[in-house]
């Protein structure tokens, strides 16, 4: 049933008004409904959770380079230079996955910091919190929007292709926002 509402979103163009949290929601239940720990969602650019962001030797076989922890200073996702030691390039984010959390104000700092770090020759980009499906996932969300010009259904599309994800309802409304703002439009 999520299937046969999708096509009714449309493809996205400049007049073509930006899903619903409802809308969204469908979209992100259609497909695959499971994840593992860590998925390449975008080119040298991972979301994971914290199990594979704790084990120093999974992060060097990928080849990872950057982390973003979405999660920072939680019970499971502690991080930081001292744990991942000078090879790592490490940005925390107190992030709390309760939609009434503004998630925004770090849209910005991260999508730049995975952006500075994508444009670094042989670099990959760890985003991850605690599962890696809902703080991870808007931060990258909002990249794909700021650094590519992604509409929030193109970037849902594109991440969900590749990882089970599932922002809150308060991050989705925040990236619905982000997504009206970057189109100009001023849609409820």
């Amino acid at each position: 049933m999520a299937e046969a509402s999708i096509p009714e979103l449309g493809v996205d163009t400049e007049g073509t008004p930006c899903p619903s949290v409802l809308q969204l929601e469908e979209l992100l239940r259609a497909g695959r409904v499971s994840c593992s720990h860590v998925d390449e969602v975008w080119p040298n650019l991972f979301i994971g959770d914290a199990t594979t962001a704790n084990n120093r030797f999974e992060l060097w076989k990928l080849g990872i380079t950057h982390v973003l922890n979405a999660a920072h200073g939680g019970l499971y996702c502690q991080g930081g230079p001292d744990f991942y030691g000078s090879s790592v390039s490490y940005l925390g984010v107190p992030a709390h996955d309760l939609p009434d959390f503004t998630i925004s104000t770090y849209f910005s700092s991260a999508a730049d910091f995975i952006h500075r770090a994508l444009n670094t020759p042989g670099a990959k980009v760890l985003v991850h919190c605690v599962v890696g499906v809902s703080r991870s996932a808007t931060l990258v969300l909002a990249y794909l929007m700021l650094h590519h010009r992604l509409s929030l259904r193109q970037a849902v599309i594109t991440v969900r292709e590749r990882r089970w994800i599932f922002p809150n309802r308060g991050f989705l409304h925040q990236l619905r926002q982000l997504d009206q703002q970057l189109r100009g439009t001023s849609q409820i």
